[in-house]
């Protein structure tokens, strides 16, 4: 006997119609504001004025600010700058621009030094408390740069040659 194949017609799928999205809602949030009480006006902290710059001497860098508020110190690294700098010449180095000007008891500083030792770091915040100085009136600008507390000390260490013990100093010479 004879086997015939039957074919199965496929049926066509059904298209179904595309569902409706729903636009999101707006929830609409209620926003209570408290209102001060009548004559009293809400207290609002003022940000702290101050004047910034930069100092800096060979490879030490001095961000300083300036300011007029609070107490009347001299802050190095978050400490006073007598215990920072432990002799009074590098004291009286940092505080100069300040004696010049007399101002020791007007400004509170505050100092974050990076980098050098500590007499090219006093001189980095004489240079920074300077600058902010001039930035807080123009006038002692003229005062500050005939003491050379404006000036930019440049001078760097020279770097070590090859064939030399040091930037100059030669390996000493034997004759025999």
């Amino acid at each position: 006997m004879a086997k015939t194949k039957t074919t199965k017609t496929k049926k066509p799928k059904k298209v179904s119609k595309p569902k409706k999205v729903k636009k999101p809602t707006k929830k609409v949030q209620k926003v209570i504001k408290e209102k001060p009480a009548i004559g009293l006006k809400p207290a609002v902290e003022k940000p702290e004025r101050y004047w910034e710059t930069v100092g800096r001497r060979k490879t030490a860098v001095a961000r300083v600010r300036l300011f007029t508020r609070g107490e009347k110190t001299i802050l190095v690294n978050n400490k006073p700058y007598n215990v920072y700098f432990p002799t009074i010449e590098l004291q009286q180095i940092a505080q100069a621009a300040l004696e010049k000007m007399k101002c020791l008891d007007k400004f509170r500083v505050s100092a974050i030094v990076k980098g050098g030792g500590l007499s090219a770091q006093a001189e980095a915040i004489r240079h920074g408390i300077s600058r902010a100085l001039t930035l807080f009136n123009p006038d002692f600008k003229k005062r500050l740069k005939k003491a050379g507390f404006l000036t930019r000390d440049s001078r760097m260490r020279e770097r070590k040659k090859f064939g030399l013990k040091r930037a100059r100093r030669a390996p000493q010479w034997q004759k025999r």
